[in-house]
């Protein structure tokens, strides 16, 4: 699993790069960074890492908020739909809202 400097830069460029009323899993972002399997560390980098970055544009694999979040999940999913996402019962439609990033 990585726990280097490099993985952590890639990670805050893929997620300073989420545009609004999008977003993106801690595990596709992983993927995206090389490593498909450290959807935790991913999360782990975002609860330490700049906080003016758009944490809020990360979500788990389901759609759903991450309980760590400022404001916990309530928080999470205000500030999504301050930015136009729609939720059903604390969810969001990844098949519409799902972030690709083209390379």
């Amino acid at each position: 699993m990585p726990a280097n400097s490099e993985f952590k830069e890639r990670v805050l460029a893929v997620v300073a790069a989420i545009p609004r009323g999008r977003v993106m899993t801690y595990g596709q972002i992983a993927a995206l960074c090389g490593s498909p399997r450290a959807a935790r560390i991913v999360g782990g980098i975002a609860h330490t890492a700049d906080q003016s970055l758009p944490w809020q544009r990360v979500v788990n694999k389901s759609g759903g908020m991450a309980v760590g979040y400022p404001g916990g999940t309530v928080g999470h999913q205000k500030n999504l739909e301050r930015e136009g996402v729609e939720f059903v019962n604390g969810h969001i439609n990844l098949e519409k809202y799902l972030w690709h990033p083209t390379n």
